[in-house]
């Protein structure tokens, strides 16, 4: 029988989700910075919400941010952003768009010092991915040192909706953090 992280089981059964733990989270790729910069994106949609809901509009919005391409997204008018605001697709909080918009810009000036967006975010780590070596996922705390510490260094950057609980989320679904409990059969050290 499949192992997973425990969870996955505090939601109904759902593809998708099943999909997004399987393949994704906590999983380091070769991401591009558009894909790093959708994950945070959705990060910031989920605040407040459950993970399901944003996972279950995510194609949306990869339509109403064109792909979370860095570029357009930043060149975005308040006239899109009202469109956006009438979207049922999508989640439609006027801040956490305005956000999304706001923080592509803040990325386009991460890229003329780092080099990437990915530079910037693997240098907290050295490259390095954070194990946590989960045994029972209900002990992880919501935010750690390193989330607090990308968090600060981003707000300084002006980037918005990029709190230590949020970073923590982001981190753990491009796999900087490994928080994949022990026993999953798709903790990237069982593979």
């Amino acid at each position: 029988m499949v192992q997973r992280c425990s969870w996955l089981s505090h939601y109904p059964v759902d593809a998708l989700m099943t999909q997004y733990h399987d393949e994704e989270w906590g999983n380091p790729q070769d991401e591009t910075d558009q894909d790093l910069f959708e994950m945070l994106s959705l990060e910031i949609f989920q605040a407040g919400l459950n993970w399901r809901i944003v996972l279950h509009k995510r194609l949306n919005l990869r339509q109403a941010f064109h792909q979370f391409d860095i570029g357009r997204v930043a060149d975005m008018t308040a006239d899109e952003v009202e469109l956006l605001l009438q979207d049922t697709g999508i989640i439609r909080n006027r801040m956490k768009i305005e956000a999304t918009v706001h923080n592509a810009t803040c990325i386009q000036s991460i890229q003329e010092t780092f080099g990437s967006f990915s530079n910037y975010i693997w240098h907290f780590t050295q490259g390095s991915v954070v194990n946590h070596q989960v045994t029972d996922y209900n002990a992880i705390a919501a935010k750690d040192a390193l989330s607090e510490r990308v968090a600060k260094d981003m707000k300084k950057r002006g980037f918005k909706f990029t709190g230590p609980v949020t970073i923590y989320a982001f981190l753990q679904s491009i796999g900087i953090i490994n928080d994949h409990e022990v026993g999953c059969d798709f903790n990237p050290d069982n593979a």
